[in-house]
């Protein structure tokens, strides 16, 4: 039987039916958009609005007991592809070589009015012995 808990990283509680992260063994699964404390997108450039997502992204792994360096995938869906470049220079502040495995998606639109990037990423966080 597999076991999932829904991780606590401080977001208000979404309302879709949908957990921000979930911790699964020593996986990690999570999906982020520039979400503000309030639960409201960020009404900013691309670029602010990457910064809050991976940031998210961080604050994520600590709860988990890891570090950027544990995620091993992400899917960024982007509704601009002129935006790539700038994204890149935001995620290049948050990750380091080995990069974890990539794909970038220009999609239409995503759910949240004003909302220009998403995140989805997985990560592996050993859980310790006493845990």
């Amino acid at each position: 039987m597999t076991h999932k808990e829904a991780l606590d990283i401080g977001l208000p509680t979404p309302g879709q039916p949908f957990s921000w992260a979930i911790r699964s063994g020593e996986m990690i699964y999570t999906t982020h958009a520039a979400v503000t404390p309030e639960g409201g997108i960020l009404q900013e450039p691309v670029e602010a609005q990457a910064h809050l997502t991976f940031q998210h992204l961080a604050r994520t792994m600590e709860v988990a007991g890891g570090s950027m360096a544990d995620y091993l995938q992400l899917q960024i869906f982007l509704v601009d592809g002129a935006d790539m470049a700038i994204v890149d220079k935001v995620y290049a502040q948050y990750f380091q070589a080995p990069y974890p495995n990539r794909a970038t998606l220009i999609v239409a639109g995503l759910v949240g009015p004003g909302m220009l990037i998403e995140v989805t990423a997985i990560g592996r966080v050993p859980v310790s012995p006493e845990a």
